[in-house]
């Protein structure tokens, strides 16, 4: 079982998810708002190529290109299982796998648009902020829940005016933040 240990203090939470937002040019701003636009036409049973690539592009534009090599069946099969609540994670994160194009991460980032209340990114910033660095997809389902604890902890409120407006987003961008400010301070060191 994987074990988590939150780096930044509890306190510092919702400063740094203000500021991820702040820092962000307008550019990442866009690819996240789209992004969260178009997870929420996959929940609302829009399971198109375009919608997929908008979220994608948010998190790795070099992966959209991959995505013409499904089959629009496969992906309206596949984002039908990722969306439907009665999915595990697993079955949801296992289900974006298959696709060509997609990894862990990528399959995080799809998820946490199509349903921002129940999943969230697996990123490489937010997994050292939680002193940790393991990726596979039972690592993800623990992850998963750890955040959502730490979100029902009320240390971050919705940002409600972003997109993704939940406490588990709020988080994770407090978790990017913590992490990009402390590379940044090692850089200066």
């Amino acid at each position: 079982m994987a074990q988590f240990e939150l780096q930044p203090e509890e306190s510092e939470l919702q400063q740094y998810a203000e500021q991820c937002w702040q820092k962000a040019g307008e550019r990442e701003h866009e690819l996240e708002r789209t992004a969260y636009a178009a997870g929420a036409a996959i929940r609302a049973g829009e399971y198109s190529l375009i919608n997929l690539e908008d979220i994608v592009r948010w998190k790795s534009e070099r992966v959209v290109h991959y995505l013409i090599g499904n089959s629009e069946a496969k992906i309206r099969r596949v984002l039908a299982v990722a969306a439907s609540p009665a999915s595990s994670t697993r079955q949801a994160v296992e289900a974006l796998l298959e696709l060509r194009g997609v990894d862990l991460a990528i399959a995080s980032a799809i998820l946490a648009a199509i349903d921002p209340e129940r999943y969230n990114v697996l990123d490489f910033r937010t997994l050292e902020a939680l002193g940790h660095a393991r990726h596979d997809v039972d690592f993800y389902t623990e992850y998963v829940a750890f955040c959502r604890r730490l979100a029902e902890k009320g240390l971050v409120t919705p940002q409600s005016d972003l997109p993704g407006a939940t406490p588990l987003h709020a988080l994770e961008r407090a978790l990017w933040e913590w992490s990009r400010v402390r590379a940044e301070h090692r850089v200066l060191a």
